[in-house]
């Protein structure tokens, strides 16, 4: 069940069980089989319509993905969860996208429907989700400083404004990319008159202990902390003491913008629970609104990470 299947085994697929899938290159990681089909066993005890839904994962590269969704969606696949890096290549090969999900341009979640795949993001609802369960704080009415400017800052920062922050500032290494990530936004965020603000890391820097308010919700959405050798994105004790700080990436557990959270007594958390939290949307959709077990999403989760 949590073997690596590719293209060729999906050509050759006989599963007569209901089908779900993530899908990514590289996917070896991925700690979404275990927790989906432990909330699945779970689901089954109380449903036993559940009793033959299984959820494995795909190696697919980024060239063979238009042939990959047709040939899923030939073999009755019910849906598929898509990670790095077919979230943004996977939005024109679908038939319909989810409103909430257009602003973003990316989707993480597909329904498979007579007429092709339906596409979701349910990441902006995981990111909300888990900032609110790990650090007792709402997006709406908040003032946040999102680090980046790449797909998950993208999904961050529109999920934030359909949250009604109270005022989004973003902080990006390179002046290009976040000049594009602005330009995308700033309807957005006129239309729901919430103030926007973009600066580079230098440009932080360089404002110091003047350039933000006091009691700012920090959130990295950049791949910063991934490797050990990594530097924290953003000097949180140059900055007005930020109210919380929540990383996106989730291994390893504790990155070096979260151990500097801890040092400075700052309430902090990673992206575990926004990957259980996505996740469990997910498999709601598919479900039809069944009530997800989400505690036990996590502890799968939690020990498929402690065995890696």
């Amino acid at each position: 069940m949590d073997s690596v299947h590719t293209l060729a085994d999906l050509a050759n697929w006989s599963f007569t069980g209901t089908a779900l899938a993530v899908v990514g290159h590289p996917v070896a990681h991925s700690v979404s089989p275990p927790m989906h089909n432990a909330a699945l066993a779970r689901l089954a005890a109380r449903n036993p319509l559940f009793a033959h839904w299984r959820y494995f994962r795909f190696d697919v590269p980024p060239d063979d993905l238009p042939r990959a969704l047709k040939l899923f969606h030939k073999k009755n696949f019910h849906g598929l969860n898509l990670t790095v890096p077919h979230k943004v290549l996977a939005y024109d090969h679908v038939a319909t996208v989810d409103a909430a999900a257009q602003p973003v341009g990316a989707v993480n979640t597909l329904f498979r429907t007579a007429d092709g795949w339906h596409g979701f993001n349910t990441d902006g609802h995981g990111l909300a989700a888990a900032v609110h369960e790990e650090l007792r704080r709402d997006l709406a009415g908040a003032t946040v400083l999102l680090v980046g400017a790449g797909g998950a800052a993208r999904g961050a920062a529109i999920e934030c404004l359909a949250r009604k922050v109270a005022t989004l500032w973003i902080a990006n290494r390179t002046r290009s990319h976040l000049d594009t990530l602005l330009a995308h936004l700033s309807p957005l965020a006129v239309a729901a008159n919430i103030p926007l603000y973009g600066l580079t890391l230098d440009e932080l820097a360089a404002r110091g202990h003047g350039g933000l308010p006091v009691h700012t919700l920090v959130i990295n959405a950049t791949s910063s902390g991934l490797r050990a050798k990594d530097a924290s994105p953003v000097d949180l004790a140059a900055l007005p003491r930020p109210a919380a700080v929540f990383d996106m990436i989730y291994n390893p557990p504790l990155t070096p913008l979260l151990r500097t959270a801890g040092e400075l007594g700052l309430p902090h958390a990673n992206g575990l629970s926004m990957l259980v939290h996505q996740g469990a949307k997910s498999l709601e959709l598919w479900s039809g609104g069944a009530t997800i077990p989400v505690g036990t999403m996590r502890a799968a989760a939690e020990a498929a990470l402690a065995k890696k």
